[in-house]
């Protein structure tokens, strides 16, 4: 298949839209469940949160990558250049704090299940989960607002 530059970056563009979007808006919507303390609205908002990262965040993870090597090679940028390498480590890094998060999700969604089945309080594991789950959150967050200045930068 072959697409043009122009193309190209905004499907590039396009996605790391919706990457940051589907993030902030799962990050946001989880925190606020998770402080209602209710494992209805915990279970429930977590099993929504599970779907929105496979159908959304997955797929637009594979299209930024996808279309940022695609777009290094139409440009004749090599992959050491260094906002290239640069945003390229901080891509991997959050995927390294993303895919336990989505883990931590479904483990928060299982145990708020539990929990609202047998109408008790969120269990101490729970709280463990979230902890973790907030503090992979941050590094995901700063480095892809990292890659973004990368992108716009493009510092030598």
């Amino acid at each position: 298949m072959t697409l043009d530059y122009p193309t190209l970056k905004w499907i590039h563009i396009l996605s790391s839209t919706l990457l940051m979007g589907t993030g902030l808006g799962i990050a946001f919507f989880m925190w606020m469940a998770h402080l209602s303390r209710d494992p209805r609205t915990v279970a429930a908002t977590a099993r929504v949160v599970v779907i929105a990262d496979g159908l959304f965040t997955a797929p637009a993870v594979v299209v930024q990558f996808a279309t940022g090597l695609w777009l290094t090679q139409l440009l004749h940028l090599p992959l050491t250049t260094f906002w290239v390498k640069t945003a390229l480590v901080l891509f991997f890094a959050t995927g390294a704090c993303w895919l336990p998060v989505v883990w931590l999700q479904i483990r928060a969604r299982n145990l708020a299940r539990q929990a609202a089945a047998a109408q008790t309080p969120l269990p101490q594991a729970y709280a463990r989960v979230m902890r973790w789950w907030f503090w992979l959150g941050w590094p995901a967050f700063i480095s892809v607002i990292a890659i973004f200045w990368m992108m716009v930068h493009k510092p030598l």
